[in-house]
């Protein structure tokens, strides 16, 4: 068999980074995780390719060589994923497809051969089971969790390495909580699975020998799921495999707020290399809190969470949420207040969406109020539902949002307030690589010279070089970053 393994693109959002990367010479922030590890799940003798349409371009010819493609995806690739299946029916080569967008929404995609959904280490064999006797059926599903201490290591060998910022690792899946707009606990469940210590540290190890020399994204649902096991178990193993080989990596993953409760997990978590963390803040209006089944961010001051967490070495990154029906009409500026009060410098905002299956939709399946099924780009100003405030308002008051907090003016105070409450951690290593010298020469080129308001980031780098010289490299990564915000903004 021939198998040529297709990522669809991504479109420009905020978590596509396109415009920071190009400082640095990079095409994608992170690889296909999904395909690599179900690349390693087919027979050896089979022949594998892949094309990362976020990386490389897709031709007629990469598709003709293939006797099947396998394709996956979330539901930000939609209108990419039907374009890839459309030009492989046209062509006459076979399309097998996976992942969280047709786990949940298969029913709206036409053209393609055989489904694979839900996880592929319970539902991918009895495919390769049937196709080799001839007889593979249209849809392969479960409602059952696969025990993952026994999934494969990525095939890391089918990856272009340099085209990427960070690799991808996962220890868990699953999440202890259950917001109601959130597709987790529905795709993976609410007790978290883990691999063994054993596995997840030969994974890095196998990353590390394939001469990965940069940040390394662990995209656990919820990376703190089993805090004792984290504890007892594979942070121990993490920071002895770091020391040992002089940090060769910084990593980032997805928290619940909760981990500013627990000193010693975050003291760990730094000790281990890790450098940043995305927490899901949605929103700083209780009711909507509430309304959601965010229980874990109820009753604690969050702004004092989040400098908790700086203070002891970690980097925030946050999601925050506007739509909520019992959003008030001074959500907005609430919003912003908090933004800027927090020195959360990666702050994502976007327009409440109801994915399918969730609670949520559920909800407003039975309010008659679905419009249709989202468009994964929840910066985009379009809603699948009908809100309770005017929509209108809601997408103006969307707007002020991302407008004031990613102008020169505000973002770049943020920065600041940033820069005075981090604390780099001892075990930080500061390794600057060629790229990262030339990222810094163009943004003196493009920030300090060629964008206008050109004044707020020369402001910014001397107030890093002469107050926090340490930390300067972090300041011009956030100005970098924040020129990629200005130019999606500019999009919506």
């Amino acid at each position: 068999m021939k198998i040529l393994f297709i990522y669809p693109e991504t479109p420009s959002t905020f978590w596509s980074f396109r415009n920071a990367l190009k400082f640095i010479s990079k095409k994608s922030s992170e690889p296909p995780l999904g395909l690599l590890t179900v690349a390693a799940m087919l027979p050896e003798e089979w022949e594998k390719k892949l094309i990362d349409m976020n990386v490389s371009n897709l031709e007629d010819d990469h598709i003709r060589w293939a006797d099947y493609v396998f394709i996956s995806g979330m539901n930000v690739h939609l209108n990419s994923f039907k374009e890839v299946v459309r030009r492989c029916n046209n062509l006459g080569v076979k399309v097998v497809a996976g992942g969280p967008l047709v786990t949940t929404d298969y029913q709206v995609i036409e053209g393609v051969d055989h489904f694979i959904l839900n996880e592929a280490e319970i539902t991918l064999p009895p495919f390769l089971e049937d196709l080799q006797k001839g007889t593979p059926k249209y849809i392969y599903q479960t409602n059952d969790y696969p025990d993952i201490t026994q999934t494969p290591i990525p095939m890391w060998s089918l990856l272009d390495q340099k085209k990427y910022a960070s690799m991808s690792v996962q220890y868990s899946r699953g999440c202890p909580y259950n917001c109601e707009f959130c597709s987790i606990t529905m795709l993976n469940g609410r007790k978290p699975r883990t691999k063994s210590t054993e596995q997840f540290i030969t994974e890095l190890e196998s990353l590390y020998r394939n001469g990965w020399r940069s940040d390394v994204f662990i995209v656990d649902d919820n990376f703190i799921g089993n805090k004792r096991k984290l504890k007892t178990e594979l942070l121990p193993a993490l920071i002895a495999w770091s020391e040992k080989r002089n940090y060769p990596y910084s990593f980032t993953t997805e928290v619940s707020i909760n981990l500013a409760d627990d000193e010693e997990l975050v003291r760990l978590m730094v000790k281990a290399g890790f450098k940043h963390t995305f927490v899901g803040i949605e929103t700083v209006n209780d009711e909507s809190l509430v309304e959601c089944g965010k229980s874990q961010n109820l009753q604690r001051d969050i702004v004092a969470s989040v400098k908790k967490l700086q203070r002891q070495g970690l980097i925030v990154s946050g999601g925050f949420i506007v739509g909520f029906d019992n959003d008030p009409p001074s959500i907005f500026e609430q919003q912003i207040r908090f933004i800027q009060k927090s020195g959360i410098v990666t702050a994502m905002v976007g327009l409440l969406n109801a994915p399918s299956g969730t609670r949520l939709f559920q909800r407003l399946k039975s309010e008659n109020r679905l419009l249709n099924i989202m468009s994964g780009d929840n910066m985009d100003g379009s809603m699948n539902f009908i809100p309770k405030m005017n929509y209108q308002k809601l997408k103006e008051g969307y707007k002020q949002v991302i407008e004031t907090i990613y102008s020169q003016k505000e973002y770049y105070e943020r920065v600041k307030t940033f820069l005075k409450e981090y604390q780099l951690p001892s075990s930080h290593v500061t390794r600057l690589s060629l790229n990262e010298v030339k990222a810094f020469f163009k943004s003196i080129w493009i920030l300090g010279l060629r964008e206008k308001g050109k004044l707020y980031y020369w402001k910014l780098l001397f107030f890093s070089i002469f107050k926090y010289p340490k930390k300067f490299p972090l300041a011009i990564t956030m100005a970098i970053y924040g020129f990629h915000f200005r130019k999606v903004t500019q999009t919506i």
